[in-house]
């Protein structure tokens, strides 16, 4: 059974303007989602949409996988009054239906996960024809013309003995291929249903929006947190191995300091079996060679989205990352410092990371901060 993702895309957005691929939490938007997709029970996931900077990002960005692809959608798909189906046909006409199972998946709903995706997958293998996401809201709900519609006023319930009112939320809609087909729609007669939590249906649709999910997302990563011993110490490198400052010529990039404590701190760590690993959204030559002179095998350049790449290497080498010690300076780090076991800022971070992480360092980066955190670590991991 072939079940695929599908994630339409548009480059217009009215309300907050370049939604899709504004950072939420340090990530793109719709790389939430996505990510999530990637690590679902999902055989493939499909980026469509009409930004081609969104298709040179996939393709660039997450070169070590096959299972996501981005194809570019018509204009006509991709108007404020083109329907989601309209897109979802189209795109399913053009690779002539080549699946069983079809997972529209909403990039604004940040706060689904792979195991909602893999509930909703769930549903249709177990004979369902189509499933959907909702919230079980326990308010309670009026007409306009002042009469109620879920709950008896004179007789008012309490909240722990209130059903309340299952409400989609607008995340997930999953169906077969002959649902689609047939009925031109992502719902059939036969609907399983899967319920999210409660956050999930929060709408992003103005600035305040933003700023309310956004708080919500952080909060949720922190709450899955657990200290654990420390395997592995993930480290950015500009902000975090230099202090953050690069000296150019006219040929390009031309210099970086690094500390040689640092590369002590990382020495004695290895010794106790902590892998290290490099995760840059730089491409640099420079701190190509300094990582072979400090022989970290795993070094990671030109990572954007940070998050996916970590859950993935997490997956495929079979560790938490609530194993995970993490140190980063700035935004793009921000999803990883909110997840991990144990994060660190150096003491010149942004303020927004200082603000997050669980260990805010005395010294700066390139100037101890690193060997600070190895202390840290090496001694937290004597309770173990």
């Amino acid at each position: 059974m072939k079940k695929i993702g599908f994630i339409p895309l548009r480059k217009g957005s009215k309300g907050i303007v370049g939604k899709n691929k504004r950072k939420m939490v340090g990530r793109p938007l719709y790389t939430w989602v996505l990510g999530a997709a990637l690590q679902s029970d999902l055989d493939l996931v499909y980026i469509y949409t009409d930004d081609q900077s969104i298709i040179d990002f996939i393709a660039k960005e997450y070169h070590y996988t096959d299972k996501v692809k981005a194809v570019l959608r018509s204009d006509a798909s991709a108007t404020d009054t083109a329907s989601t189906e309209s897109a979802m046909l189209e795109f399913a006409t053009q690779i002539d239906y080549d699946f069983d199972v079809f997972c529209l998946l909403q990039a604004t709903s940040p706060f689904t996960t792979a195991i909602d995706i893999n509930a909703c997958l769930t549903q249709v293998e177990n004979g369902k024809d189509s499933a959907l996401t909702v919230v079980n809201t326990h308010r309670f709900l009026w007409n306009a013309n002042g009469t109620p519609i879920n709950y008896d006023y004179n007789n008012r319930p309490r909240r722990q003995d209130f059903d309340g009112l299952l409400i989609e939320n607008g995340a997930i809609y999953t169906c077969t291929k002959q649902v689609l087909q047939n009925n031109k729609n992502r719902l059939g007669q036969n609907i399983g249903i899967v319920k999210m939590p409660e956050d999930s249906l929060q709408e992003i649709d103005s600035e305040s929006d933003w700023i309310v999910v956004e708080n919500l997302l952080i909060e949720r990563q922190k709450q899955l947190k657990k200290a654990e011993k420390i395997t592995h110490l993930v480290l950015d490198v500009d902000g975090v191995f230099t202090d953050g400052t690069i000296t150019y010529t006219k040929d390009g990039e031309h210099t970086k300091s690094f500390d040689m404590r640092d590369g002590m701190g990382l020495e004695i760590l290895r010794q106790f079996g902590i892998e290290v690993m490099i995760m840059t959204s730089e491409q640099s030559e420079l701190v190509a060679k300094r990582m072979e002179k400090l022989q970290i095998k795993q070094v990671f350049l030109g990572v954007k989205d940070k998050y996916t790449l970590l859950k993935t290497l997490s997956i495929q080498q079979n560790f938490s990352l609530n194993n995970v010690a993490y140190v980063g300076d700035d935004v793009n780090d921000m999803a990883n410092i909110c997840s991990v076991g144990w994060s660190f800022a150096p003491q010149n971070a942004m303020t927004e990371i200082k603000t997050n992480a669980d260990v805010v360092l005395s010294k700066p980066s390139g100037a101890g901060a690193i060997r600070e955190a190895c202390y840290f670590i090496k001694n937290y991991n004597k309770r173990y």
